[in-house]
């Protein structure tokens, strides 16, 4: 039986908190198609080019789901009918694999791994009928990941056209991901590529001439400085890894499709119109973010170099400075606190306690008024009271979450000589 094309479909695209209406902006810009933000994503018409375009080319999407059905439902078997609605000989065959994960709000049901389960059990069913097989469960690269979300009395089911979640560029040593830096490191968790993505977005950083140079002074990872290279060269967030869609039956009359929109893609990288500084107090860490750089396919286009962000000059007269100084919470584990010695190493191991922090806040905001007058100065900080720490008047504030934790993207305009910044 030959498998049906779907047609296009209200696409839903997942993100962070924080960035759902940035992300209905920059789909817009993608497809060519008014985006709707709502919360946790966007939604976006369009068929199965679109979504590869968007794989391809979002930098703030978490996910592509494809919408296969949704309805009403009061238990798990309401569940299992609802996803035998679906003609899955159209996405998979039984050779091939799938994973269910289920998200809830509120949902009248207790068991969400029993709901996985349900939904799991229509799919297989379903293809034995059809085919007289049953597919697999693969939990770590399954060919077709299925997303159900439940509210209270109504269920959607999307298929994950993207597989490992967006943000994973590619480029990233997993391993030393896990080990929580590079070699000898002391720990710091990577901020996704995503949320620096959204950061240079709310910013308005495109890495164009008019925008100026960026400097992140205490880079880590290198995150924000790679994302932005990539940004000022034109190179594709998705180009350097794979997508589920790839083994999907539905895109598989379009692989010519997908080949020159790469090829496409790798035609627009160019030299970066803007120079993009970063450095770090830790040798290791510059010498790690330099080699993820590299990796990132943008170790020519940003500058390196070991310095303590209260000491370093500005590399240019104006520019944008961004930075996502670490903080306890986020490379602590619960119950330890780190043991700095003076505010460089506070800056590379998180603060011991607000009199600390508030003692470096000081320090950086005397350190710009000193010499980065006419720098837009960004700072992402779970600390509300951020503005108050560095006695600086943000001239804007922008909500956004690391994973769980809620934070605020602080603007400061630096005005040579004043204990205040321009509104």
């Amino acid at each position: 039986m030959a498998a049906t094309v779907p047609a296009p479909a209200a696409l839903f695209v997942p993100c962070a908190r924080g960035v759902e209406d940035l992300l209905a902006t920059e789909l817009t810009a993608l497809t060519g198609t008014p985006a709707r933000s709502g919360r946790g994503g966007a939604w976006v018409d369009g068929d199965l080019v679109t979504v590869m375009r968007i794989n391809l080319e979002s930098r703030l999407a978490q996910r592509v789901l494809w919408p296969l059905v949704d309805g009403p439902y009061r238990g798990e078997q309401d569940l299992y009918e609802l996803a035998r609605r679906v003609r899955w000989s159209d996405w998979i065959t039984a050779a091939q694999t799938l994973r269910v994960d289920v998200a809830a709000q509120r949902s009248p049901l207790r068991s969400l791994n029993f709901v996985a389960l349900r939904v799991k059990d229509a799919v297989c069913d379903a293809l034995r009928d059809a085919c007289g097989a049953r597919p697999s469960v693969d939990t770590r690269n399954p060919t077709l990941p299925l997303a159900l979300y439940l509210e209270p009395g109504h269920a959607w089911l999307y298929a994950d056209t993207s597989g490992q979640a967006l943000f994973k560029r590619g480029w990233r040593d997993e391993a030393q991901v896990r080990r929580g830096g590079g070699a000898g490191v002391k720990g710091e968790a990577p901020l996704k590529e995503t949320l620096a993505a959204a950061m240079l977005a709310a910013a308005g950083w495109h890495g164009r001439a008019e925008d100026g140079a960026l400097l992140d002074p205490c880079c880590g990872a290198g995150t924000i400085a790679i994302e932005a290279a990539q940004i000022a060269c034109g190179i594709a967030p998705g180009l350097q890894r794979r997508f589920a869609f790839e083994q999907q039956l539905p895109f598989a009359p379009l692989r010519r499709t997908w080949q020159e929109m790469k090829q496409a893609a790798q035609a627009r990288v160019h030299a970066p119109a803007v120079p993009i500084f970063a450095g770090d107090v830790s040798f290791r860490m510059t010498d790690f973010a330099a080699r993820n750089a590299r990796a990132a396919g943008v170790g020519d286009a940003i500058a390196f170099k070991t310095a303590d962000a209260l000491q370093r000059p500005p590399p240019l007269p104006a520019g944008t400075l961004m930075m996502n100084p670490p903080y306890g919470e986020r490379i602590e584990p619960k119950g330890q606190a780190s043991r700095p010695e003076g505010p460089a190493r506070a800056m590379r191991e998180g603060f011991a306690d607000d009199a600390q922090a508030g003692t470096f806040f000081a320090a950086l905001a005397a350190h710009w008024k000193r010499h980065y007058a006419g720098w837009s100065c960004w700072c992402l900080s779970p600390e509300p009271r951020l503005p108050g720490l560095m006695r600086l008047q943000e001239s804007r504030r922008v909500p956004l979450w690391n994973g769980a934790i809620e934070c605020r993207l602080f603007r400061f305009d630096i005005v040579a000589g004043s204990n205040r910044t321009a509104r």
